[in-house]
This record gives C-alpha cells, structure tokens and sequence, in this order.
C-alpha cells in the first residue's frame, strides 16, 4: 500500500509543478512581455529555464513540512493518514491552480496548498487541528502583499518619473541615473540569494557578509552599466530613455524567474518528500530533507508548465491590469522583488504572486485612475478569496476517496 501511495504522491507532485510553472511564471516574466522588453515566445523560454535552474541549485534541501506549518502535530499522529493527507492536498491544489490558469487569472500557488491542508486537518482531525493564528496571518498578507509592493512600485516609479522622464534632457539624466537604480536593484537581488538562505549557508555567509559582497558586485555591476551606456551611447539614444530601463527589466525579470523556481518548488515537492520520507521510515518528523531527484523532477515539470501554459497568465497580468512600459515595468520588478525580500526576513507570509499584482496596479495608479482596469483587478481578487476554501473543500472529498480506498 505504502508504495501505490508513493507513486501516486510522485505523479500528484509533478502535476502540482507543472501548474506552477503554468501560473507562477506570470509573477517574474509578465512585465517584461507587457512592456515589450522581450516576446511572449522569449519569456516562456527564459522563465523555464530559469525556473529550472532555481529549483535544481537553490531550492531547499531540507524543508520544514506544510503539514506541521498549518496542523497541530499532536492531533494527526498516524503515519498512514498523513500520507493520504499530503496526497489529497497536492491533488486538490493541483486541481485549482489549473482552474485558475485555465481561467488566466494569477493564485498564489502557496496559498493553494495551505488551503487544501486546512481542509484535510479539519475532515481528519476537527477544527482544532488547525493552527487559526497562521491562517489569520496568512489573510492579512493578501492585504499586506500587494498594498506594499504597490506602494514600493509606485514610489520607486515615480521617483524615475521625476528624476528622469520629466527632466529637460530626460537621456542624458537617465545615463547618470539608470545605473543607480539598476544596482540598487542587484543589491536587493544578492541579499535575497544570499542571507538566511540555503545558499548563503552552502557558501558560509553570515547577514554581514552577504550584506558586503551584494554591495561590492553591485556597485561592480552599476559602474559597469554606465560604461556599457557610453559605449552604446549611439544606438541607445535613437530610442531614448525607454531603451535603457529595456535592458534593465530583463535582467530584473530573469532573477525574479530564478528565485521562484527556488521558493516555490517546494510546494509541489515537499509534500512528495514528506510521502517519500514516511515511506521510508514510517514516521513523522517536523523537518524532512528533500532528495535531489525530486528537485530536478519537480525543476524540470515546473519548466514544461512555463512553456506549455505560461503564456495564459502572462497576458492578464502584462497587459490587462494597465498598460506597461519599460519604467513602469522595471519598477514592477523592483517592487514585487523589493517587498517579498523585506518581509520574507519579517517572517511575514507573504504571496510573490499577489506582490506582483499589487505592483502592477502601484505603477498603473501612477498614471491616474483610469489607467488601471478596475474589473480584471475585481475579477483577481475575487480568485484570492476563495483560493482557500476551493483548494480546502475539494481536498476533504479527495481525502476521504483515499480513505476508503486504503484504509
């Protein structure tokens, strides 16, 4: 029996990757193709591959299970239910998030995964098997996400608004500044790889290492861009403005790729590590280090999610919100990558998905109002809300199918 789970549990988890990559590419990729920086075609290249290679080398070879994130330990002890609970939960929110890139509107694919344990700990357990202080925190980061990173990308717009497009010389203003937003941006890309991750701890860095060697290879990195812009002063200039913050996004949108393929990997492939370690053992424990294999497996249907489905989520959140230019999507960027560093070290659980959001319409709102298309931000909304009870509801009728069948 332990075996047909697993098996099951390998192929539920592949599945989940693959609508991740299918949903959550939008989060790093849809201000680029929005503002033109790159082709559709490009962006589901470049986020699959990158997506791929965050999972594989930086994502986490040890995690912490959802499991005991969301439920009382103590309440759900039997190794066997446990296992059909991670089951149910990685098909139920499977299930969703491919409802919601069918329907190209962006989820948190965290969120969904959450939902759906919730769901399995009350059908297994009662109300009192779930931890209600982490789902509260959980519903105010929908408010917390994107109102931050949509203040962040506003500000930061705004400031190149007023520092450069509206300057006499906006061109030669934005050659002296570009280079400064653009390693204020690899700083903040550098200290989110590098402190308290698992790749700062493989390379040995404490928070003030990590905080010297971001600094030095961004300053590195901006006086190398404003040497780049001199000599491409020519080509550059016919274009304006627009064409250096073009480069820039690219850059920004790639490492945005890069550290979702790391982060998000593990939902679809801790619960897959958590059969496989019960499998092992026939035990349950708070911390379960994660086979490299799962990782490469679950890198590799994340990447064929981006390039078989990614195109449906990019749409809506590149070009229906607002309309995007390379400012205004470099500032997407910057906001989204900006908000989800500061309050991942606040312990805050935060959604890329829905900071991405927030600084999409942050950027539209610089322009007034108008600029922002209310209905699809209604519409998106609305699928955040009830993200929670249709990845939980699915997931108790999931879990006692399974029940009966191997219990």
């Amino acid at each position: 029996m332990f075996e047909i789970i697993l098996v099951l549990g390998i192929l539920a988890g592949v599945y989940m990757a693959w609508n991740i990559g299918a949903n959550d590419v939008a989060n790093a990729m849809a201000s680029a193709v929005g503002a033109k920086a790159i082709t559709l075609r490009q962006a589901v290249i470049i986020g699959g591959v990158l997506d791929f290679v965050g999972a594989t080398v930086i994502g986490s070879h040890v995690t912490s299970t959802i499991l005991h994130k969301i439920l009382e330990a103590r309440v759900i002890a039997d190794p066997q239910v446990m296992m059909l609970g991670l089951l149910a939960a990685l098909l139920s929110a499977a299930f969703w998030v491919f409802f919601a890139t069918w329907s190209q509107f962006p989820v948190s694919t965290t969120h969904s995964i959450v939902g759906a344990v919730v769901g399995f700990g009350i059908i297994a357990g009662g109300f009192g098997a779930i931890q209600w202080g982490k789902i509260i925190a959980i519903i105010l980061s929908w408010i917390i996400s994107p109102i931050f990173a949509g203040l962040l990308a506003y500000l930061i717009f705004v400031v190149i608004r007023g520092s450069i497009l509206r300057r006499p010389e906006p061109f030669l203003a934005a050659l002296k500044l570009a280079p400064v937003f653009l390693g204020s941006t690899i700083f903040i890309i550098l200290i989110s790889l590098l402190t308290k991750t698992p790749l700062g701890e493989n390379l040995h860095m404490g928070v003030r290492s990590g905080l010297i060697v971001s600094l030095a290879v961004a300053t590195v990195i901006g006086v190398g861009a404003r040497s780049w812009l001199s000599r491409t002063i020519r080509q550059v200039e016919e274009a304006g403005v627009e064409e250096i913050f073009k480069k820039f996004q690219i850059l920004t949108s790639c490492y945005v790729a890069l550290a979702h393929g790391a982060n998000d990997v593990a939902n679809a492939v801790g619960p897959v590590a958590g059969i496989y370690i019960i499998f092992k053992t026939h035990a349950l424990t708070e911390t379960i280090p994660v086979p490299t294999f799962l990782l490469v497996l679950g890198g590799i249907f994340i990447a064929i999610g981006v390039c078989t489905w990614g195109y449906k989520v990019i749409e809506t959140l590149g070009s229906r919100i607002t309309t995007l230019t390379n400012t205004r999507g470099f500032s997407v960027d910057f906001g989204t990558a900006t908000s989800v560093l500061i309050a991942s070290k606040m312990g805050l659980p935060v959604s890329t998905t829905h900071a991405a959001v927030g600084a999409v319409i942050g950027v539209g709102l610089a322009g007034g109002l108008a600029a922002v298309d209310f209905k699809v931000v209604g519409k998106i909304t609305l699928y955040w809300l009830i993200t929670l009870p249709l990845a939980a509801v699915p997931c108790m009728v999931i879990f006692k199918i399974l029940e009966a069948i191997f219990l």
